[in-house]
């Protein structure tokens, strides 16, 4: 059985003490509510308790026996049936034992029920229905279920189906097998329903023959016996041994006639068919409750329940959950096999016991303080004799409607399902204990509650039609609940009252020890229910518990003392009443009753004067007969009195109509007044559609029923309420047509104050018009709704399209700020415009792929994920996410491709790129992607026609195609032999540096090759700029830088031109050369002004020891380009700015053109190292020729007068120490008598970056052959030496500009360079002032060369060097300002720190 699901609650009312001082006006008050349920909750304000008055030492009760699984009724149906089948065949001489299935008990009645539904057993055989039997047993499949299920059928219920019908005369049959389910000593059903089957002594088929055989005593011929015993079906004797014997009316049959036959004789006594039939067709007694045999007082019964729960739930009393003790309530009293026993004191008389209430005169003496529930309203024995209940005016004493029943209860103790008595209200207060669970059924589906027990139980009403009525039968809520009869429960705690209203079904059970108290009473409304009862006990033969009519008559007999309200009710019911009298004593007339007689029925009891047919208490008239005293019968049943003539029946009466007619009126002016009243209201409350009156009217009404002061009843609180709501309605019905939506609401969700719901509103318009009142709001309200809903079908729409328009939602929201209604479609709008704008993004993102990001693909789906779910939304996701994740794997695989190493191949690429290129998306790997392999195919066609172009290529176009091939992440596979090649060249350009440059040189391998094109300006860069501007002046493609000259050479197409550019430099040079020696050696003319001169890389004035340039012919400080490795005079100097390189020899040159030859590429160095070449050999050659004839030119060469060169010899320095303040160490070529062709000789040998033994011998020659003149050339003086530069045949500008830097620097030596005598004091350690002239004088200068100064003042400096000696300024070529700002270093420290640095 499936678990017990608890009903909805009831309504729980909590009065105030104001609506708790007047208890009828509070359950009219809640009536509209409870009588919805059926039944209801009163908690009592807190504080009222009324003291417990019972006197429980003289309480004794003896309670009813129930037994829980025979309350339920289809329980009870499937016990009954079994009883009839375990009867069955205890008459046969065989004990049922139910057979198991499945281990589980077979249920009979469900099988029995299942297969005759299915047509009976030879249907179901006869198509096979078993498995489907099996299956709505609830047997699981596949186990060949309906065969068994078939075979016990037809072993039990096969025989016993047949004696039920009657088809024949049933006898039993019993298989072979039969004796394993019929076994006599099995365990018969316990004590089925507790109503045993009579007990018949066994007899064994033995002696049931011997009996047989003492009536053939005497008998001597076998025929003569057959004869005496013969089958009552064939008429035979023969069989003997086959022939039964009844063991109730000694008739014979044989076992073989019997239908069906029997194989064997019974074991136990044997009823023939004519017994059989007689014995289970005896009327079953009517189900009823046992009284205990045992009388309780409260105390013991206390102890017995409390004792039963604990031990039931082995736990304590008060800690069962209510919950567990319901569920376990409904099994036992579903289950068949469950057997348990409680015990319920119900319907104890509290007249007997007295009242758990305090009663005035009671044997409970109240306090003071407790006085007050002597009257309470709400105390039982007061509430129904009550003025407004009509019960008052019922003369008897009623116990259990007007007195209180009292009830005692223990767990699981039931009261079943029923109405009260003449559907009446009945109220119930638990006293204290545990609580009491109910369920009740609303009056409206009582008709309803009744056909679904007929249905599940017909067996039971067919036997008692008013088993409803008995308390006697209960079924399952949940039974009742799924055929849809509307049920709710509640759970009555100590103090607490639950009312029941008029024809409401209620029953429930106890959880545990309690006492509670119980009366019923009725109000004015009840009337009318109260009279239709009268006619459904009347149908049901049920008695009255009081006479209806007799009541009213009371009433109208007090006419001038009722209630308007009730005089009106009384008058309604006497017109019923006399309208019915009449026509039923006419009836009685015409059927030929004559005689008539007056009858003071009020005088009889109740059981004197019911209807012998139907059991309805008579009270205005009944028939009788003669033939029957004491026997009447009521004008609806005269045909049931007796079979005597209908005109010796006597008609008595109550009342004449003319006794009738004046009590009527006299109720009826009572109730004039308020019945005129009643009926104007009457009216206007059920006007229809245009005859609804206005709301004025319906205030007029109340306002006459207050000035007439009108008691308050049904009606008036109804045109109250009704007029509330027609009042409120109005004035929200206003707001609502006034109002429009908030603008703080426009973007929020908030619910203003008085929003209703769309559904709301539909309701209060409908309510409107249900109204029986008219508001002129309501047409405006109507058309605001129409509005509403049109708004609603356009949103519904736009909400199921795909992809929604937002500006047609928008549309949408702002049309709804004009509805102050709660509409649920605006959050679902607003959601929807949200993914609208975001479809739209989306849409908008895709259409233009170029500009559709990575990022912006992330953006939308992170905007998307926080967006509520919907298909479209889904579906743009998953496609944007598919995006996506394609665009990631691409650009990702993009990467790895551009990054791979080694680089794969283009065909590779742009399988790639081409797979890629269908991606509606912006990827920047896949761009640069294409980007690359587009770099690649067009290096690739380059490179192509290089190759096909068969031309050397350029070392900076290889250079260029190298960093463009390997900057492009692609395979190229002609960038591997152009890289190798690349590294040839650079190998080459290495080695000839090496060969060429020197050691921490400055210079380029391509500056030292080429023919210099910046001669004369290294150290004068404002002179190199300007000289630059003249000669582009002069000649726009003159090249005059080294890029010039670099780019020029790469811009040549072939080596023809490159030479003629080199060839073009040299020339340059060669001129350049030939200004720059002229100029220096002009400026070196031996002048009084050398002081402004400025000379060596320190570009100051020259002094002391000098060297002279061969090349340049510029003069340089020893101690500033001096090396100490040097050795002067083996070969000719030059100068740092003239030794550019370090020479290597021709082999070693022509080894590197040889090589450069191979490989195949032009570079500038490469052209420059050829004309290198060509210059050199051209050189050689033309030394050579010169050589040839060195003599015959030579000797003429010598023959030439020679003029004094100025150059700086040191025979020069040392006869003229008294003028100059500079000397040279090394000799160097005169210039003076040399052939211009010689001296070009000289200058292009030294130019050429070729170490050749012919310059050393050319230049040795010159210098041994200037020797030689010099030996005996006399020494001038400063003013010789002047005019013989004025009668030279020098370039005048240049000697005037001579002449005034020597009269310039003679001046300054005059002042300073005064010869003395030579000292040999040391060096001063003190300025040269004339107090020191001693000291001076022992001063010795410690220079190489000292001059030996004389005059008044002599400048000393120190050495700033490791030696620290002073020497003087004028020996060592030092002018007081350089003394004075710079550190001067003497020549050996100078020599000694540079070697110690090498």
């Amino acid at each position: 059985m499936s678990t017990f699901k608890p009903p909805p609650e009831c309504p729980v009312f909590e009065p105030s003490w104001e609506e708790f001082g007047d208890p009828f006006a509070f359950i009219n008050k809640i009536r509209p509510i409870a009588e919805k349920t059926g039944i209801c909750k009163v908690r009592p304000p807190p504080g009222w308790q009324p003291p417990f008055a019972c006197d429980v030492d003289r309480l004794h009760f003896v309670p009813r026996i129930q037994r829980l699984n025979e309350l339920e009724a289809q329980t009870r149906v499937k016990l009954n049936f079994l009883d009839q089948i375990a009867k069955f065949w205890d008459l046969q001489g065989c004990a049922l034992k139910i057979p198991h299935v499945e281990r589980k008990i077979l249920d009979l009645y469900k099988l029995n029920k299942l297969v005759a539904d299915a047509g009976g057993f030879d249907i179901v055989c006869r198509e096979r229905r078993w498995t489907k039997i099996a299956l709505q047993m609830g047997f699981a499949p596949g186990k060949a279920i309906g065969s068994h299920l078939r075979g016990h059928y037809e072993k039990i219920l096969y025989p016993y189906n047949l004696f039920q019908s009657g088809a024949n005369l049933l006898v039993i049959q019993l298989m072979e097998d039969t004796m394993e389910i019929m076994d006599t000593k099995g365990l018969k059903l316990q004590d089925q329903a507790q109503r045993p089957p009579a007990q018949t002594p066994d007899t064994c088929p033995s002696a049931r023959r011997a009996k047989r055989m003492k009536c053939e005593v005497g008998v001597v011929e076998k025929s003569h016996a057959v004869d005496l015993v013969v089958c009552l079906v064939c008429g035979s004797g023969e069989d003997e041994d086959r022939l039964l014997l009844c063991d109730g009316c000694d008739d014979s049959y044989h076992t073989f006639c019997l239908i069906p036959p029997l194989h064997d004789v019974p074991r136990g006594d044997w009823r023939c068919p004519k017994c059989l039939a007689q014995e289970c067709n005896k009327p079953h007694e009517a189900f009823g409750f046992e009284q205990a045999y045992r009388d309780y007082s409260l105390r013991a019964f206390g102890q017995m329940a409390d004792a039963f729960k604990s031990d039931y739930f082995n736990m304590p009393v008060h800690m069962v959950p209510t919950e567990l003790v319901e569920k376990e309530f409904w099994r036992l009293v579903g289950a068949i096999d469950e057997d348990v026993t409680v015990e319920y004191g119900a319907d104890i008389a509290s007249k007997e016991f007295g009242s758990g209430f305090p009663i005035p005169n009671g044997k409970l003496k109240v306090t003071p303080a407790d006085e007050k529930y002597l009257k309470c309203g709400w105390n039982l024995n007061n509430l129904a004799m009550m003025n407004p209940s009509v019960l008052t005016h019922v003369t008897a004493d009623i116990c259990g409607m007007t007195l209180p029943w009292l009830y005692v209860g223990m767990c699981f103790s039931s009261f079943c399902w029923h109405i009260e008595d003449h559907w009446s209200y009945s109220i119930n207060y638990l006293h204290w204990g545990e609580p009491k669970t109910w369920y009740g059924a609303p009056g409206f589906a009582a008709e309803q509650l009744e056909e679904v027990m007929k249905k599940l139980a017909p067996e039971l009403f067919e036997s008692q039609p008013d088993l409803l009525h008995q308390l006697v039968t209960i079924m399952n809520p949940n039974t009742l609940m799924a055929y849809g009869v509307p049920i709710y429960r509640t759970n009555q705690c100590a103090g607490e009252f639950v009312i029941t209203f008029p024809r409401a079904y209620h029953s429930g059970f106890n959880q545990g020890f309690n006492f509670a108290e119980a009366v019923n009473f009725c109000t004015v409304d009840w009337m009318p229910l109260g009279r239709q009862c009268v006619e459904h006990y009347r149908m049901l033969h049920r008695y009255n518990v009081f006479s209806h009519d007799e009541m009213v008559c009371n009433m109208a007999s007090k006419a001038d003392t009722l209630d308007v309200v009730l005089a009106s009710a009384v008058h309604k019911d006497m017109v019923i009443m006399i309208r019915e009298e009449q026509d039923l004593r006419e009836k009685v007339k015409k059927m030929g009753v004559l005689h008539c007689e007056e009858a003071k029925y009020d005088h009889l009891q109740d059981d004197e004067r019911q209807c012998a047919k139907c059991r309805t208490t008579c009270y205005l008239s009944a028939v009788t007969c003669p033939c029957s005293p004491g026997v009447l019968v009521c004008l609806h049943h005269i045909s049931n009195l007796c079979s005597c003539p209908v005109s010796n029946y006597t008609l008595n009466y109550r009342y004449t109509l003319d006794d009738l007619i004046p009590m009527m009126t006299a109720v009826k002016q009572r109730a004039e007044l308020y019945d005129e009243w009643a009926s104007h209201v009457i009216e206007t409350l059920e006007a229809k559609l245009e005859k609804k009156k206005g709301l004025p009217v319906f205030r007029s009404l109340l306002a006459e029923s207050e000035s007439k002061m009108f008691p308050d009843n049904d009606l008036l609180r109804r045109l109250r309420l009704v007029t509330q709501d027609a009042e409120k309605c109005s004035s929200v019905a206003q707001q609502l047509l006034n109002g429009k939506r908030q603008t703080r609401y426009r973007t929020g969700s908030g619910k203003s104050r008085s929003q209703l719901t769309v559904e709301e509103l539909s309701s209060f318009v409908r309510q409107l018009y249900n109204l029986s009142c008219s508001l002129p709001q309501a047409p405006l309200l109507k058309e605001l709704l129409n509005r509403i809903e049109d708004f609603q079908q356009h949103s519904e729409k736009v909400l199921a399209d795909e992809v929604p328009s937002v500006a047609e939602i928008q549309s949408l929201l702002d049309v709804s700020f004009d509805f102050d209604v709660e509409l649920p479609e605006l959050p679902r709008l607003r959601v929807r415009l949200e993914q609208a704008r975001w479809l739209e993004a989306v849409q908008q993102a895709s259409s233009q792929p170029a500009t559709l990001t990575l990022e912006t693909m992330r953006r939308l789906i992170d905007q998307g994920v926080g967006l509520s779910p919907h298909p479209s939304v889904e579906k743009a996701m998953a496609r944007l996410q598919e995006l996506l994740t394609v665009s990631e794997h691409w650009e990702d695989k993009a990467s790895s491709l551009l990054k791979a190493r080694p680089p794969h191949s283009i065909e590779t690429l742009s399988a790639a790129a081409e797979k890629a290129s269908g991606i509606p998306a912006y990827l920047p790997n896949c761009l640069l992607l294409k980007d690359t392999i587009r770099k690649a195919q067009e290096w690739l066609q380059e490179a192509e026609e290089l190759q096909s172009s068969g031309c050397v290529l350029m070392v900076d176009s290889l250079s260029d195609m190298v960093l463009r091939g390997q900057a492009i992440q692609v395979h190229l596979e002609p960038l591997d032999r152009l890289e190798s090649l690349m590294v040839e060249v650079q190998e080459w350009k290495q080695s000839a540096a090496t060969a060429f440059l020197q050691k921490d040189s400055t210079l380029t391998l391509l500056e030292v090759l080429c023919p210099r094109c910046e001669i004369g300006n290294v150290r004068s860069p404002k002179r190199k700029t300007k000289k630059g501007k003249e000669s582009n002046k002069k000649k726009m493609l003159r090249l005059n830088t080294l890029t010039e000259v670099e780019k020029a050479l790469s811009e040549t197409k072939d080596s023809t031109s490159a030479m003629a550019t080199l060839e073009e430099l040299w020339v340059r040079e060669m001129e350049a050369f030939s200004n720059l020696r002229a100029a220096n050696e002009s400026k070196l003319l031996p002048t009084a002004d050398c002081m402004d001169l400025k000379v060596c890389v320190c570009q100051k004035a020259p002094m002391g020891a000098m060297l002279q340039c061969e090349l340049c012919r510029d003069a340089f400080h020893s101690v500033c380009v001096r090396d100490v490795s040097d050795s002067p005079e083996t070969q000719p100097w030059l100068c740092p700015y003239c030794q550019r390189s370090e020479k290597p020899s021709l082999n070693k040159i022509l080894s590197l053109l040889s090589s450069l030859r191979h490989l195949e590429v032009r570079l500038p160095e490469g052209d420059a190292l050829q004309h290198l070449v060509e210059r050199t050999v051209n050189w050689q050659h033309r030394t050579q020729q010169i050589s040839q004839t060195y003599d015959v030119k030579f000797v003429d060469l010598m023959s030439l007068p020679l003029i004094q060169a100025p150059c700086l010899t040191p025979e020069w320095n040392r006869t003229s120490h008294a003028q100059t303040v500079f000397y040279t160490e090394q000799r160097c070529i005169p210039l003076q008598g040399l052939s211009q062709e010689l001296e070009e000789l000289m200058v292009e040998g030294l130019l050429l970056q070729v170490s050749l033994p012919e310059v050393q011998s050319l230049y040795h020659i010159l210098l041994d052959r200037a020797a030689g003149q010099h030996t005996n050339r006399c020494i001038v003086t400063d003013k010789k030496a002047k005019r013989h530069l004025e009668r030279d045949g020098l370039d005048g500008e240049r000697r005037l500009k001579d002449r005034k830097h020597s009269h310039k620097r003679q001046k300054i030596n005059k002042k300073n360079l005064q010869r003395r005598p030579a000292s040999t004091s040391s060096s001063p350690r003190s300025d040269f002032s004339q107090s020191d002239d001693s000291d001076e004088e022992m001063a010795v200068c410690p220079a190489e060369m000292c001059q030996l100064p004389e005059g008044d003042e002599v400048d000393w400096v120190q050495c700033d060097g490791s030696c620290n000696q002073w020497f003087h300024q004028v020996c060592v070529g030092v002018t007081a300002e350089m003394a004075e700002k710079d550190d001067y270093i003497c020549v050996r420290c100078s020599l000694s720190d540079r070697h110690t640095r090498k």
